[in-house]
């Protein structure tokens, strides 16, 4: 049962523009500690101007680990030598596979070379024109998006080499899935190597089993990084791609379930 007063635990009877004032004021002590003033915030929304970060010279004589180097015997690190240790006999204990105690270049799980003619590496970088998933349904969309899809970047190289011009519905895929995107030709990515940005909603076609809005988690693996970091290893995926040939297929990803509150920002 939702509770009478949800709206105002959520808002915390704060608006719009008291909330923007509220994470404003909030950055601006953190910045003001460091020693980076800023305006207020009456000021900084009023000239709505880009704040630049002036250089601080405290920071440009910083030498890192600069008492250490001085006097390593009375300022020792936190390793168990005190020292910088490139080998650790702790990892080497793990008996990892996938996770040696110095550092070393393993082959990745997904690569181009030497076995994968034709085949383009896959990354998946954050946007520029929102974070992470939010806001993707707002009218920013309207600034990026190509073929009303996720944008894929593509080296004029790789694009004549697979028949695809700027602005093609194109589908990228691989053995895990495929996804609808709008080719954007440029020379500002590396050839052999695309790019289709992070936080796409997914609007699966079911019976085709592609997703029309271009979510690259479809295409990535979810494997971690090693047994001991776990980390996310999104960035070693190996895909094809090409111009889209199929009938056309809706966009509904940002169309409310029945019955809820349409959003427009």
């Amino acid at each position: 049962m939702l509770r009478s007063d949800g709206k105002a635990l959520f808002t915390e009877n704060r608006t719009e523009m008291q909330w923007l004032a509220h994470l404003y004021n909030t950055a601006k002590k953190m910045s003001d500690a460091q020693g980076v003033p800023t305006p207020d915030f009456e000021h900084f929304w009023v000239d709505n101007a880009i704040l630049t970060m002036k250089p601080n010279p405290a920071n440009e004589k910083y030498v890192t680990y600069a008492d250490f180097r001085q006097d390593p015997i009375m300022n020792p690190l936190g390793t168990a030598s005190g020292l910088i240790e490139i080998y650790s006999r702790t990892i080497a204990g793990y008996h990892y596979a996938d996770c040696p105690a110095h550092p070393t270049w393993l082959e990745p799980t997904e690569w181009q070379a030497p076995h994968q003619p034709g085949m383009l590496h896959l990354i998946t970088s954050h946007a520029a024109d929102r974070l992470h998933s939010q806001l993707n349904y707002s009218r920013l969309r309207q600034r990026y998006a190509i073929a009303d899809r996720e944008p894929v970047l593509i080296h004029p190289h790789d694009a004549n080499a697979n028949h695809i011009s700027d602005g093609d519905l194109v589908c990228v895929h691989n053995q895990r899935g495929k996804i609808l995107a709008g080719a954007l030709v440029t020379n500002g990515i590396k050839q052999g190597t695309v790019c289709v940005h992070e936080g796409a909603w997914l609007n699966l076609d079911n019976a085709l089993d592609i997703c029309k809005n271009g979510n690259c988690n479809v295409l990535t693996s979810d494997i971690p990084t090693s047994p001991l970091a776990n980390g996310c290893a999104p960035n070693s995926s190996l895909v094809n791609i090409e111009k889209y040939q199929g009938s056309v297929l809706p966009m509904d990803a940002f169309t409310p379930p029945k019955g809820a509150m349409a959003l427009s920002i």
